[in-house]
């Protein structure tokens, strides 16, 4: 079987503190980078020709229309897709080189393993955390509404499943995550309201301590110490912010 070319595509937006980190781990995994960027301020694009990226400039449609975007520059059909706060490990490079001497299924699952705040979290739902982020563009796309993209093979399409773990540097202080749970939550309630959902008391008291009790308990959360209680707390509080918000853009809409 010949070996496949490969094209990485990833979507930017002021990712200087990360792209650098994740460009360089690319290594020789593929000839072809191609980065979207939706009008960055700082020096994500200056980085990203410094790597030797292709650098695309769109402006941003939503995640999932914006990755299916980048997908369509991509040179080659078979695409790994990367946020800029991945990085490929040496194991997995070997194994994506493998793969290209042997691709068999649709698309391929990576394990995604996340750094918090310094610690590397392998609890609370966190880990493996599998994406499909290796896929014959041909045969699937990016899925999904406001928030919660997902990639998504064709009826009757088969998906494989790499073993070597994707890192995923996330959160490198807690007002990183809050800044970002403000973000999604507003995204998500959004999202809600084209669903027609509302929030009743229910989902503001018993969804919250349902999250959190989920992650910190029944997933094994407090196994991570400091960070697993961070996250558990934090996800609790963007569950009630998610739906504190619903309440308010419903309420403001007469529904």
């Amino acid at each position: 079987m010949p070996v496949v070319p490969l094209s990485v595509v990833i979507i930017t937006f002021n990712e200087e503190a990360n792209i650098g980190r994740c460009l360089a781990a690319i290594g020789h995994v593929t000839d072809d980078v191609v980065v979207v960027d939706s009008g960055s301020t700082d020096r994500t694009v200056a980085i990203c020709q410094e790597h030797g990226a292709r650098v695309v400039h769109h402006p941003f449609a939503g995640y999932v229309a914006q990755k299916n975007f980048a997908t369509a520059q991509a040179r080659h059909h078979h695409v790994l897709q990367l946020d800029a706060d991945e990085v490929l490990t040496d194991d997995l490079r070997a194994e994506i080189e493998q793969l290209k001497a042997n691709w068999q299924h649709a698309g391929y699952t990576l394990p995604r393993l996340t750094n918090y705040c310094g610690q590397w979290v392998r609890h609370g739902g966190w880990y493996p955390d599998r994406k499909l982020r290796l896929y014959d563009r041909r045969l699937g796309a990016w899925q999904g509404q406001l928030l919660h993209e997902r990639y998504e093979v064709q009826a009757g399409q088969s998906v494989g499943q790499l073993t070597a773990d994707l890192l995923h540097y996330s959160y490198p202080t807690i007002e990183s995550h809050v800044q970002q749970l403000n973000k999604f939550t507003s995204i998500g309630a959004e999202e809600l309201v084209t669903r027609g959902k509302h929030a009743s008391w229910g989902h503001l008291w018993l969804k919250p301590a349902w999250k959190f009790l989920h992650l910190y308990l029944l997933r094994g959360g407090l196994l991570d110490g400091f960070a697993g209680l961070s996250i558990a707390a934090l996800s609790a509080w963007g569950v009630f912010l998610k739906y504190a918000k619903l309440r308010v853009l419903t309420r403001k809409a007469g529904q």
